[in-house]
């Protein structure tokens, strides 16, 4: 059993990263054959119709927003399970709303680019992904508690204006901390045998393919930010920074505890104040923020809003 994180970057190949590859063309090249050699097929990998084991977790307790407070401990083991299967169909709903967008963003940056580069065709390789991703969690959720959760209309508008207007370091640096929000929750339950077998199936899958997905989005970051002025390095960094404390604080619905039988009033007091869980999330986003501070992302101004969210 394994419920930590771990803190180095992991290659496709389940490798620590290694940095010789430079350039989007030479690391997109290099990420085409590995895709071709491993990527993962969920639908012919899971059986869907097998019964749910009513003994497991739907993520790891230690990852539960509740694990630790007074409410968790009152709890019986029943409730746990059922909240920790509600709070993970809730970040895995959040999670196909975000790929949607993570795939507009690529496709408008791709658009009338040089179709036989590297570049553009392992962007269209990861939209592939993301595709399945999102097919992939979304019958997962329906398999493990009948119900798909959304964002407030609010972000939802707010995320529009996102996808319609980023661009370039923005749009890739979005990518990235949206990916790695999502990577840190599963990396902490893909080994868990606590969790649900097809649920620990469909975290192995997602971790693998998005290392790729993220290896891309790094090289991309760093080859726009070689061209940004002082100015805009504020703006963007502040923007990014902006558009992830929404996503993190979207993860789990106040409708997941509810749906969970939970009070959900209480429970959302208690997540919010939740040192353990702020802890987990905060020493997992270590190796993100010291990226974002290395490509000149982790300005003054970004840091206080990942602070306020607890990924720094």
């Amino acid at each position: 059993m394994s419920v930590g994180t771990d803190p180095q970057p992991i290659s496709d190949t389940g490798a620590v990263e290694s940095s010789c590859d430079t350039g989007p063309d030479e690391v997109s090249d290099r990420l085409l054959r590995s895709a071709a050699h491993s990527s993962r097929n969920a639908m012919v990998e899971i059986d869907w119709n097998a019964p749910l084991d009513p003994t497991k977790y739907g993520c790891s307790p230690e990852w539960s927003t509740l694990y630790g407070t007074a409410y968790w401990n009152e709890m019986t083991e029943e409730q746990r399970i059922s909240l920790t299967r509600h709070e993970f169909a809730s970040i895995m709903s959040i999670g196909i709303w975000f790929e949607m967008m993570l795939q507009e963003l690529v496709f408008r940056d791709q658009y009338l680019t040089d179709y036989h580069r590297p570049e553009f065709q392992f962007a269209m390789t990861e939209v592939a992904d993301e595709c399945r991703h999102s097919l992939m969690f979304a019958l997962a959720t329906k398999k493990m508690v009948g119900t798909c959760y959304k964002p407030h209309p609010r972000l939802g508008r707010f995320a529009k204006l996102f996808k319609s207007t980023a661009a370039d370091e923005v749009a890739y640096a979005g990518i990235l901390v949206a990916e790695e929000i999502l990577d840190v929750f599963q990396r902490g339950c893909m080994r868990d045998d606590r969790v649900l077998p097809f649920i620990r199936t469909v975290n192995e899958i997602h971790v693998l393919e998005e290392s790729r997905h993220m290896r891309f989005a790094r090289e991309e970051v760093r080859q726009r930010m070689q061209r940004v002025g002082w100015l805009r390095r504020q703006w963007s960094a502040w923007n990014v920074a902006l558009a992830s404390s929404y996503i993190v604080l979207s993860l789990v619905r106040p409708r997941a505890y509810a749906d969970a039988g939970l009070d959900y009033h209480r429970a959302v007091a208690e997540m919010r104040h939740n040192h353990h869980f702020q802890s987990m999330v905060r020493s997992s986003c270590a190796h993100l923020m010291q990226f974002l501070d290395e490509v000149g992302l982790l300005t003054p101004a970004a840091a206080r809003i990942y602070r306020k969210v607890h990924m720094l």
